[in-house]
């Protein structure tokens, strides 16, 4: 019986990736974008391309069903892809600012989460991959509205994890570090949305932040391409026994020891050069 996998957020870098590499597999891939033309673009790629946008309750339910009615009812595994950034010093994010990230980066993803458990209980298991960040493992100056939801979703996955032991569905943590992909362009939007960077009180700090996000620089240090996650999830997906966490690039695997071994005062310098 061919496998199926819906994967959020394949519009670019982690889930368009791993949207060929899974179908390279053999693998049915609904691989759901949040825009309606990106969306065309993967069906002109030959893809399933469900509508699926995490900040709306409704698209969620009518993209799953959509899957659904295509499959027969029936999906093996669900990546949880999708996510935003929102780039700014946490004492100039407003409300609003937070209110609307947790939307995409952790209820959305908790929501069509809860409407699978119930298809995958009922075929016997399944595997769930909900994609986290080394973000989620320790904090970065700039970045804490997206590092709080990444904190948040690592928090979640673990609990539901233990909740599903036994059950026969998996669920897994993707961490990434650095790749390549286009989160910083995309962060510009929300950025410019809701940071009043010029009545900061640190608006000359603003200074390299913005150059950084506004300008190509090339890859960062360590960057991998999307293709290290895909090979990752392929693994999740179709190893008999996955692991709980699945860590990519080398920054990932220094911060997750460093974070075991060093005091939060250690940790919080080392952090402060990067």
């Amino acid at each position: 019986m061919e496998k199926s996998v819906l994967i959020t957020g394949s519009s670019s870098g982690l889930g368009f990736d791993a949207a060929y590499g899974l179908r390279e597999r053999g693998w049915r891939v609904f691989a759901s974008c949040r825009k309606q033309a990106d969306c065309d673009r993967m069906r002109g790629l030959g893809f399933d391309a469900p509508l699926i946008d995490y900040a709306d309750p409704d698209s969620i339910a009518n993209g799953l069903a959509e899957v659904l009615e295509a499959t027969g009812g029936r999906l093996d595994a669900l990546y949880n892809n999708g996510a935003y950034a929102c780039p700014g010093l946490v004492e100039d994010l407003p409300r609003g600012a937070l209110v609307e990230i947790f939307q995409t980066n952790l209820f959305g993803v908790h929501e069509l989460t809860r409407h699978v458990i119930p298809v995958m209980r009922a075929q016997g298991g399944g595997r769930i991959i909900n994609c986290s960040s080394v973000l989620g493992l320790v904090p970065m100056q700039w970045r804490g509205a997206y590092v709080s939801t990444k904190y948040a979703l690592e928090g979640l996955t673990d609990v539901l994890r233990v909740e599903m032991r036994g059950s026969g569905i998996h669920v897994i943590l993707l961490e990434p570090g650095p790749i390549t992909s286009k989160i910083r362009e995309n962060s510009i939007p929300h950025f410019e949305k809701w940071i009043d960077w010029q009545a900061s009180a640190r608006k000359a700090d603003y200074a390299i932040m913005r150059q950084r996000i506004y300008s190509d620089n090339g890859p960062d240090q360590f960057e991998l391409p999307a293709a290290a996650c895909t090979k990752k999830i392929i693994h999740a997906l179709e190893s008999r026994r996955p692991k709980p966490r699945y860590y990519v690039t080398t920054p990932t695997y220094l911060m997750g020891t460093l974070k075991r071994i060093l005091p939060t005062r250690a940790l919080d310098w080392v952090i402060s050069k990067v």
